[in-house]
């Protein structure tokens, strides 16, 4: 295992060498909590907890909230205190480590260019000179808040195994983020389009 993460990391190291971004602007303290509020109940924060608690809801996962909206409300609550922590945590100590939580657009590449910067950007952060760099803050965070929640969720999914699920879906989750801040743009731009 421990061979497997040293790997992971170096390869991480290698994806992190790259330009710094054009015109970067270090985050301040107050651009960290904006972020953090942002990133918790941010519209596409909310939009994603209604649909993860309504798929917990239909499929009643876990069973001890039940299938009614009380269940919906539980799950939903769970997970909003769960994204908080981890923003909280990713942003506090990003802050300590020079790591920026923003995730910048590469608009104007081609596509497949803007694909691989949404993936690369799951796993790297900006520094304070604005040049990649692995992650690490969001490396605590992400597992850090899924294993300490353990300490609040139901029974039947407050363990290991579980918690470890949770954090390979809070890395998906950060990539559909990523995702969403690099194309939405585009298709607003496109869909509600003024004029001739």
């Amino acid at each position: 295992m421990r061979v497997v993460a040293f790997g992971l990391l170096l390869v991480l190291e290698r994806l992190a060498v790259g330009q710094p971004v054009l015109n970067y602007q270090p985050i301040t303290g107050e651009g960290r909590v904006k972020w953090v509020v942002f990133s918790t109940v941010g519209p596409p924060s909310l939009v994603g907890g209604v649909i993860s608690a309504g798929f917990g809801t239909l499929y009643n996962r876990p069973s001890e909230y039940g299938p009614h909206w009380e269940g919906f409300g539980k799950r939903y609550g769970i997970r909003l205190t769960g994204v908080s922590v981890s923003n909280t945590m990713e942003a506090g100590l990003g802050a300590l480590w020079g790591e920026d939580p923003r995730y910048f657009r590469a608009a104007g590449q081609p596509f497949k260019t803007r694909l691989s910067h949404v993936v690369k950007m799951t796993f790297l952060a900006h520094n304070r000179e604005g040049r990649t760099m692995p992650a690490y803050a969001r490396y605590v965070a992400i597992p850090g808040n899924n294993f300490l929640s353990n300490t609040w969720r139901a029974d039947s999914e407050a363990d290991a195994g579980h918690a470890s699920l949770r954090t390979l879906l809070g890395f998906l989750g950060r990539m559909s983020g990523n995702a969403f801040d690099e194309f939405w743009p585009d298709v607003k731009g496109r869909v509600f389009r003024r004029g001739p």
